[in-house]
């Protein structure tokens, strides 16, 4: 429903456009420029040139480790993969018709009850939790992955680096250099993007004091949502529907003359391109090439050449994305638990932000309804 507000009434910025919550030295979005920084470091420059464990550890700590620093991050991430039998079988009994986001989300929350410094919530602890989170997570899902196929869990590797692992524990392999790499980019183009909705919805509950367990569960379920993680299964969907590239054409005119949703394309930042896209587009179209993926490459190619010409709007990262995952194997209720994967690192490092300077994030609202008025007595009524 449309209010028109009274006059005198504040001015409401539906959905937050535009409006700035508070500081951050974590990562800045620049539309002017169509570019994003992680700690003032180019995204992609990052994601060719470093490993995820990189990125992760200059996430949390504001700095790209040194090699000293590195072993020992990596030394702690991969003494804390392993999850409890007992989560296992809770997610045994989880319904098979569950999506993983809600699986990985309740799982989350047990691990926030199970962990041994529960009821610390000092930045020290809170930091530990968060690389224990990190660990875990990628086991979770992998976990999660393999259960609801009726195949048993694999064990995490700790001679693995943690893309290789995500693979060994998803499908019992490793494969070759160049497809761990293309995942490893992915995983530094997803870990944090400023105050998107999970974010946001992280720090509103961090900000209430509550455990880091409890900010990533609500960042969990809002990245779930088609509008913010859940698009990159979205447009594998979507590719798949299509089927063909004879098809492509017609699919997307059609959708636009009927002023449907197309998913993949738009960014409430970015206007003129986001610019992790031609990153993981690259990826997407080695992997393509070696693992026999041309007609993804090519109803991809269609859509966004249709979408520019007769819209002027850019893909946004889930585009490239979701049929990279595709063609790796993974199964698409996964991609967006891939996200999670990611994402934990700069979820973590906003919520260490938060709590270093904390207070109640609680804004108001302008109300529209019905006028005060007096209760009638039901017998009135």
């Amino acid at each position: 429903m449309n209010h028109i507000a009274a006059e005198g009434a504040p001015q409401v910025f539906k959905g937050l456009v535009g409006v700035h919550a508070d500081v951050t030295a974590i990562s800045k979005v620049m539309p002017e420029t169509n570019s994003l920084t992680y700690r003032g470091y180019p995204v992609q420059d990052l994601a060719e040139q470093c490993r995820f464990e990189e990125v992760a550890y200059l996430l949390l700590e504001g700095e790209l480790p040194n090699r000293r620093q590195l072993r020992a991050f990596e030394k702690e991430e991969r003494a804390n993969r392993g999850i409890p039998k007992k989560l296992i079988r809770i997610i045994e009994e989880f319904p098979r018709r569950a999506h993983p986001m809600d699986a990985t989300r309740t799982a989350v929350s047990f691990l926030g009850m199970e962990d041994p410094e529960a009821g610390d919530n000092s930045l020290e602890a809170t930091k530990r939790k968060a690389i224990r989170l990190y660990a875990k997570i990628p086991t979770v899902i992998a976990a999660i992955a393999r259960l609801r196929k009726g195949k048993r869990p694999i064990r995490p590797k700790a001679e693995l680096g943690f893309a290789e692992n995500i693979f060994h524990m998803f499908f019992g392999r490793v494969p070759d250099a160049e497809i761990v790499k293309a995942f490893d980019v992915s995983m530094t183009l997803y870990a944090e993007h400023s105050f998107n909705a999970s974010t946001f919805a992280a720090r509103v509950v961090a900000s209430t004091m509550a455990d880091i367990h409890a900010a990533v569960t609500a960042g969990i379920a809002a990245l779930k949502g088609p509008l913010h993680g859940g698009a990159n299964e979205a447009v594998m969907h979507m590719l798949k529907e299509i089927g063909t590239p004879a098809r492509a054409k017609g699919w997307i005119d059609d959708k636009l003359e009927h002023r449907a949703l197309v998913m993949g394309f738009g960014h409430r930042v970015y206007r003129k391109g986001d610019s992790r896209v031609p990153t993981m587009a690259k990826w997407r179209d080695r992997v393509a090439e070696r693992l026999g993926g041309q007609k993804w490459l090519e109803i991809s190619r269609i859509l966004a050449e249709e979408m520019l010409a007769k819209k002027n709007i850019h893909p946004n990262l889930d585009f490239p994305a979701g049929p990279t995952y595709y063609m790796m194997g993974f199964d698409i209720p996964m991609f967006t638990p891939l996200f999670v994967a990611s994402r934990i690192t700069g979820w973590s490092a906003h919520v260490l932000e938060q709590m270093s300077d904390n207070r109640l994030i609680r804004p108001l609202s302008h109300y529209v309804g019905v006028p005060e008025r007096a209760v009638v007595p039901l017998a009135a009524r």
